[in-house]
């Protein structure tokens, strides 16, 4: 416990990594703790992927500053870290005469927050660009996106890692205490100083800025169901649609969101839950989601859906700003040297790095930090050999023969892809590390192909069978032998 960290990073979702990621831009020691173990296990590894322009969120609010300041890093990060992003455009389509005003209001408040190419469109445009969606009008979004949040996320700690930041999973924040210069956080893996602490723990930043005794606001978890559609069903729409938001509520309602590997996903429902580990997924509320969805989409089958599953959002107890639920983003007065960025919904995986920017400008000139001159700006993802015209596969094929072998059938991955994945740099090995690494497992069999053979490969490659796990402690994917 000798060393004094210059900050203490809690949390390593999209915002902690972020936030880990810019602070790695000057020379200073940073530590990245996560309790979980890997990154993007919260509400950052469960959701639409969506880079929203802006539009959604009050005028004035943190929502709107870091949203639009967002979207625009983004396209120069997710370049340089490899990560895929499109920007497909968004349509927010009003069914019935009454919303006509409230496209309006989106178009000028999106207007208000620095948001352009914003057009209302008429049913027959709407039919041009989307012959499958119903409607009689709608916001058109030429400025947002997609992205994958597993791999945005794991990008951002993986490049932080390469810039010096030490990084902690499987380390839960049990207690923190202050000292005059000072701050000791306890955790189940020992102790450690900072000068600095950001709360960066989603749906466990009450508890953690509790510990400092600050306790002004309480995380209200929101559960979010989805539909995964197969990616046979991408023709359906190349865009992402909305319904026209509820006046209140400050959800976004039930949309069609394609991602950038190709399925199609709706959702989220909204709702309120006690738990925040409760992340199953209900009758009553996939019912729901079919039914609203088929209000925007009547084309839409049932056997398209090869999966569904559920995400928790971090939202605030009470409102902060005009009704919307802000964002937390305050360097404590009252414990000096303590950071909270709490309540960060959506638009939170658009808001991310310019929330972490905004951090890390303010902690290198309260710390009186360097650039660091060797920062590395680039990160190399995993070869997607799937996405590879046909010369370039042959070509890595005769350089490393397992290019050539496919473990995952449905989305093409090679056995190279998976070991690479096996021998990422943050030493996560569990199945759900590969899944979001590789998107094996993914695919309309679930990994009922892959599964096994992908237990068959680490086994191969000198791990324990009763190690192997689907996601850390305690979810063993192996009970014992059969003979």
């Amino acid at each position: 416990m000798d060393k004094c960290y210059d900050v203490i990073i809690i949390g390593a979702g999209v915002v902690g990594s972020a936030v880990a990621r810019e602070m790695s831009r000057y020379k200073g020691s940073v530590l990245l703790l996560e309790k979980e173990h890997d990154v993007a296990c919260g509400a950052s590894g469960a959701n639409s992927g969506v880079i929203h322009a802006g539009f959604n969120v009050p005028t004035g609010s943190l929502k709107a500053r870091f949203n639009v300041k967002g979207a625009k890093l983004l396209r120069t990060i997710a370049e340089e870290l490899d990560v895929p992003m499109k920007f497909t455009g968004k349509l927010v389509v009003a069914l019935k005469g009454p919303e006509l005003a409230q496209l309006k209001h989106l178009k000028a408040q999106g207007e208000a927050n620095g948001v352009r190419g914003l057009k209302i469109i008429s049913k027959d445009e709407l039919r041009r660009l989307e012959p499958n969606i119903e409607g009689i009008a709608a916001l058109h979004s030429p400025n947002s996106g997609i992205i994958c949040p597993f791999t945005l996320n794991i990008a951002l700690a993986e490049n932080a890692l390469s810039n010096g930041v030490d990084i902690r999973l499987n380390t839960e924040v049990t207690r923190i205490s202050k000292r005059e210069d000072h701050f000791r956080v306890f955790t189940k893996k020992g102790t450690f100083r900072g000068r600095y602490v950001i709360n960066s723990a989603g749906l466990m930043a009450d508890k953690i800025a509790a510990m400092v005794g600050l306790k002004y606001f309480r995380v209200q978890p929101c559960r979010g169901e989805y539909f995964v559609l197969d990616r046979a069903s991408s023709g359906l729409l190349k865009r992402m649609v909305y319904p026209v938001p509820p006046v209140r509520g400050n959800v976004l309602g039930v949309h069609l969101t394609p991602t950038i590997d190709g399925n199609i996903l709706i959702g989220p429902s909204a709702e309120l839950i006690h738990d925040k580990y409760d992340t199953r997924t209900t009758g009553p509320g996939l019912g729901r989601l079919l039914k609203e969805a088929k209000l925007l989409l009547p084309a839409l089958k049932s056997p398209e859906i090869i999966t569904s599953f559920s995400g928790i959002r971090p939202k605030l107890a009470r409102p902060t700003y005009r009704g919307c639920y802000d964002f937390i983003v305050k360097d404590e007065p009252q414990v000096r040297g303590f950071i909270n960025l709490a309540g960060i919904e959506s638009p939170g995986l658009t808001a991310a790095v310019a929330i972490a920017r905004e951090i890390a400008l303010s902690l290198k000139k309260k710390l009186a930090l360097k650039k660091n001159g060797s920062f590395k700006y680039r990160r190399e993802g995993i070869v997607r050999v799937r996405e590879l015209p046909l010369e370039e596969r042959a070509s890595l094929i005769r350089k490393r023969k397992e290019y050539g072998e496919l473990l995952c059938r449905c989305e093409e991955i090679s056995k190279a892809e998976i070991i690479d994945a096996l021998n990422n740099p943050l030493g996560v090995r569990s199945m759900r590390g590969i899944k979001i690494r590789t998107r094996a497992m993914m695919g309309r069999c679930q990994g009922g192909f892959c599964g096994p053979n992908i237990i068959d490969l680490l086994q191969r490659k000198g791990i324990d069978p009763d190690e192997i796990n689907l996601r850390g402690k305690n979810s063993c994917m192996l009970t014992g032998k059969t003979k």
